[in-house]
């Protein structure tokens, strides 16, 4: 019953499609990188966006949660069909989120069980964990996770971007457990261009994320609630370094029962105006 509690071949309020939605998926490749590079082709980062001549009205589509509006934003600039890649001022303006979590509703929408993951990517800046989100999917096969960094798919930052090898990306939880071991610099991980985003709170900010996507609420990158803000502003202690350690360690264990439990409690869930 426990593997009930968090069904990920399901949408969740950020994944869900409206039938209309759902026909146009159904054209899209079957294969899970297939998939993934679709929505590699929808999304343009916001500075990319400004070199192409959007213009800055256009910047607040970063803030859309849910892919059901990033979709309807998307075919309001160009009625193509989805799988066609789009000119960078014809995408929709979104992060790395964006990215996973659009491929996320692809993969869900066709069965696959699919999770975007919040946490730090390793092969960015030499000795560093950059910010990042990637997508997972089941490979029943193999069974295990298969990581694919859906935003660089074909880039040459990493060797296979579609198969990422242990340790290129850390999840929130994997990086703060290192960070408590003293095996890294938590001084070393943070948000690429932002000089004060770096820390061990920048870790502790995406443990909570991932604890929200693994529940099916994928948040936007910047999105606080809770005591994170505190810990951004150093005002928590050990207690809180406590439960992040809690929330690490569920996460690793995959476990739903544990996973949905933490994220009932009113520290760690997710307020309901942004919810979805």
């Amino acid at each position: 019953m426990a593997d009930d509690v968090l069904d990920y071949s399901q949408p969740g309020p950020f994944t869900t499609l409206d039938a209309t939605q759902l026909r146009l998926v159904e054209s899209l490749p079957d294969d899970p990188v297939g998939i993934c590079a679709v929505a590699q082709g929808l999304v343009v980062q916001p500075a990319d966006a400004v070199v192409s001549g959007v213009g800055e009205a256009r910047l607040a589509e970063r803030n859309i949660r849910s892919v059901s509006e990033l979709i309807a934003t998307l075919i309001a600039l160009d009625p193509a069909p989805l799988r066609q890649a789009r000119a960078p001022e014809t995408r929709v303006i979104g992060t790395c989120r964006h990215f996973a979590t659009l491929a996320c509703a692809f993969l869900r929408a066709k069965g696959i069980p699919a999770r975007a993951r919040c946490g730090f990517g390793t092969y960015f800046l030499d000795g560093c964990g950059v910010d990042h989100w990637i997508t997972e999917y089941r490979d029943v096969d193999r069974r295990r996770w298969v990581r694919v960094d859906t935003e660089h798919l074909g880039s040459s930052y990493v060797e296979r971007p579609e198969d990422l090898a242990a340790g290129e990306f850390l999840t929130g939880g994997e990086a703060w457990v290192q960070y408590r071991q003293g095996s890294v610099d938590g001084q070393k991980f943070g948000v690429a261009g932002v000089d004060f985003a770096w820390g061990p709170a920048e870790i502790s900010g995406n443990v909570v994320r991932d604890l929200a996507a693994l529940c099916k609420r994928e948040m936007l990158n910047w999105d606080e609630w809770g005591r994170m803000g505190d810990a951004y502003q150093g005002r928590t202690g050990p207690d809180y370094d406590q439960l992040i350690d809690e929330v690490a360690d569920a996460c690793s264990r995959d476990d739903p029962l544990a996973l949905t439990g933490l994220f009932a409690r009113a520290d760690l869930a997710v307020p309901h105006d942004m919810a979805g």
